[in-house]
């Protein structure tokens, strides 16, 4: 009878101990189900942060190591661009004189140059990058001395702003702000506009060109 009992009392011990194992094993598969969901969620709300024209292929085709790849480039991205705003900060009105687009190919001059250096106008400037677009058209305040021709001049220029503003459309581009200042004997014209579709983008060497044969 003694070792009938002590059998029993083994196999009890061993049905807790599988039972007990069991039920590590269930609660390991729950916190591990519930950090995925977690990092799922994360991944998602990451992602959502990121702009649409930053993406190269579809969001559902992405796993949750392109969403970190995607998230890391697009940081990069700010960060260059960020480096730059405070080159271009400090630099404050010094000369940087004229550069060639690599993108598109275009020799532009920035207007502190412009503004600085005799120069001959107009010059027309077009910057794109990410959808942005920047165009800086400098033209001559000078008039003659008459008032007819000043105001005739002056007429004249309100129209050709006007209908760059309208060749910026026509090229989808919607414009977001526009302004203008006088340095010496210039005036600077600065528009910012962003492309209306992001799949389709701007051609940024067609609107220069178009922008010259207005304004030469």
């Amino acid at each position: 009878m003694k070792r009938s009992c002590g059998s029993r009392g083994s196999n009890t011990t061993t049905a807790n101990n599988s039972s007990s194992n069991n039920c590590d094993k269930v609660e390991r598969k729950t916190i591990e189900k519930n950090r995925r969901m977690h990092m799922k969620n994360l991944s998602m709300n990451l992602l959502s942060l990121i702009p649409k024209d930053h993406f190269t292929t579809s969001k559902d085709a992405l796993t949750q190591l392109d969403h970190l790849d995607v998230a890391a480039s697009y940081i990069k991205k700010l960060r260059g661009r960020i480096e730059k705003l405070k080159q271009r900060r400090e630099s404050g009105p010094s000369i940087e004189g004229v550069r060639e687009d690599a993108s598109e190919g275009t020799m532009t001059m920035t207007t502190t140059a412009a503004a600085t250096i005799g120069v001959r106008l107009p010059v027309v400037e077009v910057r794109y990058q990410d959808r942005h677009l920047e165009v800086v058209l400098i033209i001559s305040s000078n008039s003659s001395s008459s008032s007819s021709s000043s105001s005739s001049n002056s007429q004249k220029r309100r129209f050709r702003f006007h209908e760059v503003i309208s060749l910026l459309e026509e090229e989808g581009a919607e414009v977001v702000n526009a302004n203008f200042s006088v340095v010496g004997d210039k005036v600077f014209h600065t528009i910012h506009s962003q492309a209306v579709c992001s799949r389709i983008g701007l051609e940024a060497s067609r609107v220069s060109e178009r922008l010259k044969k207005l304004v030469f």
